[in-house]
């Protein structure tokens, strides 16, 4: 299994010279399977550089899967270019009692006044499944959903893989629980043993004193996961807008140090608009 991830920024795409190393586009995963399944998670901005590539691979069969319908993970949608190609086929995957019909969710993305060319003029095969409680396999790799702790609900998932697996939850709040959520050890019990864990780790304490209930985790939440897991890698994700290299660096940094007092086997890194991972 190869992860790429083409976007780790949350809630609005950035852009300057301090947002160089972590990079500015938001939600987008690219997963490539042992049997070279293509799997796409969330259509955030960064979904513009992974069609270049799949375009200069001629590559046009993926499954897709949405987490939720906040913009960030959405909003890259009109921009891959593959749609507009008719030999390209798409296996839309999402859940209407978290977001809506998936189909309605991203045409809404291309709906007039805001964007100029009509969903019903894309010329790509797309096929809509739902994905809100059963497990289900995409080629070689088991996904497993579970539900997010987040305003107007949404998805996580874990993908396995032979004896490897990934556990992404993005915008997933450890501290509040919000209707439709779970509880702290639910996802612990989820994540447990994974071989990477990749979690939303947007806040520090002092921002979470403010944010609380605005759906995302502090940084120090998604490390107690981890540890309480006994996963043996985490990714910190959908940095805040405003966060620097040198601030994600420093949080980076300060994980880093509570896993080594601790004495725990477990890496600890941000990802980047280009961490590349293979399992």
């Amino acid at each position: 299994m190869l992860l790429r991830c083409y976007g780790a920024r949350g809630s609005v795409p950035v852009s300057g010279p301090e947002f160089l190393k972590y990079g500015g586009d938001t939600a987008c995963l690219e997963i490539r399977t042992l049997d070279d399944e293509i799997i796409i998670v969330d259509t955030g901005t960064g979904i513009r550089r992974l069609a270049n590539r799949l375009l200069a691979e001629n590559r046009y069969t993926y499954s897709i899967l949405i987490t939720h319908s906040h913009w960030d993970h959405i909003i890259g949608f009109p921009f891959f270019k593959p749609i507009y190609r008719d030999q390209t086929v798409i296996k839309l995957r999402g859940c209407p009692e978290a977001q809506g019909h998936v189909q309605n969710l991203l045409s809404r993305t291309m709906a007039a006044p805001y964007f100029p060319v009509p969903f019903e003029e894309l010329k790509a095969q797309i096929q809509y499944q739902d994905t809100c409680g059963l497990s289900f396999w995409i080629g070689g790799v088991e996904v497993c959903p579970i539900q997010l702790n987040h305003p107007n609900g949404g998805l996580g998932y874990k993908f396995s893989e032979k004896d490897k697996s990934l556990v992404f939850l993005t915008d997933n709040e450890l501290g509040y629980r919000h209707r439709g959520g779970l509880g702290f050890d639910s996802y612990v019990e989820f994540v447990e043993g994974a071989d990477l864990l990749i979690h939303d780790a947007e806040y520090t304490p002092a921002e979470y004193a403010v944010t609380r209930g605005w759906g995302h985790s502090t940084y120090l939440d998604a490390l107690n996961l981890a540890m309480a897991a006994g996963v043996r890698r985490l990714g910190l994700y959908h940095h805040n807008q405003d966060r620097s290299d040198t601030a994600q660096d420093a949080i980076v940094a300060r994980c880093q140090e509570m896993v080594a007092d601790r004495g725990i086997d477990l890496e600890c890194f941000g990802l980047t608009q280009d961490t590349e991972i293979v399992f």
